[in-house]
């Protein structure tokens, strides 16, 4: 059996805008938060100054968090850094580097969805693509506030990619 997806985390430089967008346009559930942690308060848990600076490096001072979740299941960690503060990426997409460069959620309303996520501070970076002629299968590139991007699938995954000739 496949290994589910737990989360994923995304860093954004304004938690409350950030909290109210992925719950209000990405229809998130809010589980947690946000919460402000310091890793070099006194009143911090010891245990979880340890699990912070061993995850960041001994530089990290505080940040904000928020845990949300998705339709199904998949949670949404936001983090906004304040010491060292965070700043947006000048180039949010470099597809050509190795690691994560965006992620993508189901919406068979796809259009509804990019137009929602273009008019509310998000960006809308590509039209809605058509895998194949007919096929209904389409897909969509788009950012959060933040510059964090978004592609929007019409099916699930597994709907979408079986049974495609390519």
């Amino acid at each position: 059996m496949p290994r589910a997806f737990n989360h994923v985390a995304i860093s954004v430089t304004d938690m409350d805008v950030a909290v109210a967008w992925y719950r209000d346009v990405m229809d998130m559930t809010v589980l947690l938060g946000p919460v402000e942690i310091s890793a070099s308060s006194a009143t911090t848990d010891p245990a979880l100054v340890n699990v912070v600076k061993n995850v960041f490096g001994p530089n990290i001072g505080k940040f904000k968090l928020c845990h949300l979740s998705s339709a199904n299941g998949v949670g949404v960690e936001l983090f906004q850094f304040i010491e060292p503060k965070g700043v947006r990426r000048e180039n949010n997409f470099e597809y050509w580097k190795t690691g994560f460069y965006h992620i993508a959620v189901t919406e068979p309303d796809i259009e509804k969805l990019a137009q929602r996520i273009a008019s509310s501070g998000g960006r809308q970076r590509t039209g809605i693509l058509e895998l194949a002629p007919s096929s209904g299968r389409k897909i969509c590139f788009c950012e959060d506030p933040f510059g964090n991007v978004i592609e929007i699938y019409s099916h699930s995954y597994e709907q979408f990619w079986s049974n495609v000739q390519l």
